[in-house]
């Protein structure tokens, strides 16, 4: 099965994105903050990690950053969701496969996922 990491220290927000990826039939697994979506990611094997960039102890440019340092060309792609430092993400296309400005459309994102890793699949 397709499995997603939504890494947010704002709940809702995280809520909001993995309750529409799973009503989609996507898998997602959930983490508050960068150094435990980096923690989670040989438990859960996400094909695709969406991260916001503002959160305590491990930012989404540093979880992106351990990410590729980690795993190289086995990372999965990143989108990076933000509030004010989406110019950040933009700037590091080697980082991120796409890149919203918070408040974004829920089914902007779900157009990006499934373009980016495809339907969910059952396996």
């Amino acid at each position: 099965m397709t499995t997603i990491l939504v890494v947010d220290d704002e709940f809702l927000v995280g809520d909001v994105v993995a309750f529409a990826l799973e009503d989609e039939g996507y898998r997602v697994a959930r983490a508050g903050n960068g150094s435990k979506a980096f923690d989670l990611l040989g438990k859960v094997h996400p094909d695709l990690i969406i991260t916001d960039y503002m959160m305590p102890v491990m930012n989404g440019l540093e979880l992106a950053d351990a990410v590729r340092a980690s795993l190289g060309s086995d990372a999965p792609p990143i989108i990076l969701m933000s509030g004010a430092q989406a110019h950040i993400g933009r700037a590091r296309g080697d980082l991120f496969a796409a890149v919203f400005d918070k408040p974004f459309k829920i089914s902007d994102i779900l157009a990006s996922v499934q373009a980016i890793v495809g339907p969910p699949s059952l396996s």
